[in-house]
């Protein structure tokens, strides 16, 4: 079992309380932060990476939406997946305008929200200590989603140095149940549906690498990552529990991740294949950035278990994604 978080990331002397938790910090805020892990402010400025992302998954549909502001600029993207035709039926992009098209604030759970706006195009996430709300609204579709997050089980935050930055502090949701109602063109679905939320904050490499992994459902989830923050990030939601877990392996094939992916953690305590319906992918190139990024939904099948002592738990159909991306940002 991982311990309470502590309210705040850094400790009365600007030290990071490195580790993995149960629940969110009240802020992610590092401005005690310790000389040994400050730098000059233009570096601060150019690799401070704050995100939040947000996943829907249903029998139906799986969207997703996230807001980014990399320091010296920002971005958002959004999509809605079709599972039944198994293709994307709606997708969102834009580089927005610094300091003006998105806010984000630093707390992770209750009093956070993200916001993108540009022109007619919105997004908007909020959440308060009783639950969130989801609204974006595009010219040719629209997302409004909204649920309780009390009585859901603790999310995890992992505090960490990530490779080649100073500090990291990202905070996953387990599944958190929601209504809503997507509009695609003429179409329109009113679901019941499974939410779960990424928001992190750190002060990252030039060049950001990782695999990912997340699905959830009430009784079951996680989060698996390899990469810039190595096994700190890597967790179980089983039965109201949270588990931490080692280093994950990914085997896949970069060219082409609409393959099975095999996921195993060194521990021994997940054995999982991902077999992706679609993929969503994005590759940029502007000159001084670049963001080459890969996200197939899809399924998992397999087993896990809470301990090596401890009974498989089957895997069967787990709707979630997987993720290889790489940022020179």
């Amino acid at each position: 079992m991982l311990k309470p978080v502590p309210p705040s990331v850094c400790d009365q002397h600007g030290q990071p309380l490195f580790g993995r938790y149960a629940g969110a910090p009240d802020q992610i805020a590092y401005d005690r932060l310790d000389a040994e892990y400050r730098r000059s402010w233009w570096w601060e400025r150019t690799h401070r990476k704050h995100w939040h992302y947000v996943a829907l998954a249903s029998d139906e549909l799986f969207c997703a939406m996230a807001i980014v502001d990399v320091g010296w600029t920002n971005t958002a993207f959004a999509y809605v997946f079709d599972r039944v035709a198994k293709r994307l039926i709606a997708s969102y992009s834009r580089d927005g305008i610094p300091g003006l098209t998105a806010r984000l604030s630093d707390h992770p759970a209750a009093g956070a929200f993200a916001d993108f706006k540009f022109g007619r195009e919105s997004m908007r996430y909020e959440q308060d200590e009783y639950g969130f709300k989801l609204r974006l609204i595009f010219p040719e579709w629209e997302l409004e989603a909204g649920g309780e997050s009390l009585h859901v089980v603790p999310g995890m935050t992992a505090i960490a140095r990530p490779q080649g930055g100073t500090v990291h502090t990202t905070y996953k949701s387990s599944a958190m149940p929601c209504e809503a109602g997507v509009r695609v063109g003429e179409r329109f679905w009113k679901l019941k549906m499974i939410a779960s939320t990424d928001h992190s904050l750190g002060f990252l490499a030039r060049e950001t690498a990782w695999q990912w992994a997340s699905a959830h459902s009430l009784s079951l989830g996680w989060n698996l990552q390899s990469g810039y923050l190595g096994e700190q990030e890597n967790v179980l939601w089983l039965d109201g529990n949270l588990i931490a877990l080692g280093a994950v392996r990914f085997q896949f094939q970069a060219e082409q991740p609409e393959q099975a992916w095999l996921i195993t953690s060194e521990d021994g305590l997940i054995d999982l294949v991902f077999q992706p319906e679609g993929v969503r992918a994005e590759d940029k190139n502007l000159i001084i950035a670049a963001s080459r990024y890969q996200q197939p939904i899809g399924v998992f099948n397999g087993r896990v278990r809470a301990a090596k002592d401890k009974p498989w738990r089957e895997v069967k159909n787990l709707v979630g994604v997987t993720e290889n991306h790489f940022s020179r940002w």
